[in-house]
């Protein structure tokens, strides 16, 4: 009954509160999971390898650059040179490879492969040409450099890698298009004797850091290639016994082997002091140019310790950033291997990944004290044309075999042009049709074509040509239209 106490009437209901559960165990882990799956996604699309390798490479070789003008002011003033000496010769260097690594990135993989013999042909001749007197030039107890006049010198054994890795994986590709690598004797002929040969030559220069990483190549290619344990097991076995022998007869060796992990500062002078610089830094360095060691007490602090450098003036941050880029850049190198159909791509990004990937481990395994020191650079990132060249056009080769994945590819294709193409397209439309585009903004898309044939709002058939509305292209499906020619050209 109206007015009736407990009725309610007059009296606005009692609005309940509803409480939100806290957010619980579970709650957290849904949305952790939510970003893990997001990260995924992210990581396995297309063109995360072509990013990695391309930001990768220009993080390390910018990194590098501001590292060696830091690291290279004192010896440069030293040897009574303008403090930039070093930093300006890198810098050139770093243009040329940038060149490089544009002209490498744009060949098309045919290109690459006809240029393994040529690259290989003048590798052998140079680094021949290294012994001859007169022209072949010491450095560091190593005859492996030729002068180019002034202070410009080549190191041609630094092309070598690039000609192994390029003529290896043309002739293991070849050989596994014709079914042969199923026979050891395809396997090894003339693979392994000619890395023995390029492997000779070197020595003979006393280089061997550079025949180890050479050797790292050849049995990342044997690896890749598929070859079987017992015959990479005896490939090694010979390779480590004639090692040994050259350790054995060489007292320098034999003192960088001594010095792995030795605290002993009057017999390793350059570990030791290595060691201090890192420990003196921290966690986020001293400071740019703030570096003790490099004050004469570090030996070649701007090319095979520039890793010491960094760390005592960028501190455990700055190395772990150097470590996690070129983790990347493996990644990546391993990645485009791994997913590509073509036989060449495969074994020269294996290649080339095996080159950097284990160069970067023996000179900062070397720099921490747990290797011997070896004597070679750390990639893009020490002071050296010869050493950045070769290596800025190997990551050429990375980047356009990254470009060449048929998702990838189709990827590429897709993108739209940032500036005028949109806009001149409705512009040409109008013109044709003699209307202006249709700018108004209250009006709904296919409203006025609404209930007649062939101009419904999902189907767009005038979007694409210009006709009917008179509006200009849409974005998806210009998309669409380019996607279905890049399939019609047999990319899937």
């Amino acid at each position: 009954m109206p007015g009736s106490p407990g009725s309610g009437a007059g009296r606005p209901p009692a609005q309940r509160t509803t409480r939100r559960p806290a957010a619980g165990p579970a709650a957290r882990d849904n949305a952790v999971r939510t970003l893990v799956t997001r990260a995924r996604k992210a990581w396995d699309r297309p063109l995360t390898a072509y990013y990695l390798i391309l930001g990768g490479s220009s993080l390390i070789t910018v990194l590098g650059l501001v590292m060696v003008y830091s690291a290279s002011q004192v010896t440069a003033l030293q040897m009574a040179l303008p403090g930039s000496y070093f930093f300006r010769k890198q810098l050139l260097a770093a243009v040329i490879g940038a060149g490089l690594l544009l002209a490498a990135a744009r060949m098309p993989v045919k290109l690459h492969r006809a240029l393994a013999y040529p690259i290989l042909a003048g590798a052998v001749f140079l680094m021949a040409l290294v012994q001859v007197p007169g022209i072949g030039m010491s450095v560091n107890g190593n005859q492996n450099w030729i002068s180019l006049g002034g202070s410009f010198q080549i190191q041609p054994s630094e092309i070598g890698k690039l000609a192994l890795v390029l003529w290896a994986a043309d002739l293991i590709a070849r050989k596994q298009e014709k079914r042969l690598l199923t026979q050891w004797k395809h396997m090894l002929v003339p693979l392994v004797p000619v890395a023995f040969m390029l492997l000779g030559l070197i020595m003979l220069g006393g280089d061997m850091g550079t025949a180890i990483i050479l050797t790292a190549i050849l049995f990342g290619l044997l690896w890749l290639a598929g070859a079987p344990t017992r015959l990479f097991v005896g490939v090694l076995s010979v390779a480590g016994l004639i090692g040994l022998v050259l350790i054995k007869t060489s007292p320098n060796r034999l003192d960088r082997f001594a010095c792995v992990g030795s605290t002993d500062v009057t017999k390793c002078w350059q570990a030791v002091h290595g060691i201090y610089a890192l420990a003196s830094g921290g966690f986020f360095g001293s400071g740019l140019g703030a570096s003790v060691e490099k004050w004469g007490q570090l030996p070649e602090a701007h090319t095979d310790f520039i890793f010491a450098v960094t760390g005592e003036e960028l501190g455990l941050a700055g190395t772990l950033s150097v470590l996690a880029l070129f983790a990347a850049l493996g990644y990546a190198g391993i990645r485009v291997a791994g997913r590509t159909e073509d036989p060449f791509v495969r074994y020269a990004a294996g290649g080339v990944t095996t080159w950097i990937i284990a160069q970067a481990v023996i000179n900062i395994g070397a720099v921490l004290g747990l290797l011997p020191i070896a004597g070679v650079p750390l990639p893009l990132f020490s002071y050296g044309g010869s050493a950045l060249l070769p290596t800025m056009f190997a990551i050429g080769l990375l980047i356009a075999f990254a470009r060449d994945e048929p998702a990838a590819r189709a990827a590429l294709a897709m993108r739209q042009p940032r500036f005028g193409r949109k806009r001149a397209s409705g512009s040409a439309a109008g013109r044709r049709t003699g209307r202006k585009p249709d700018r108004t903004s209250g009006r709904k898309p296919g409203r006025e074509s609404a209930g007649r044939p062939g101009h419904g709002s999902g189907q767009g058939s005038g979007a694409g040509s210009g006709q009917g509305s008179g509006q200009g292209p849409r974005r998806w499906n210009t998309m669409r239209r380019r996607a279905s020619a890049a399939r019609s050209s047999g990319e899937r």
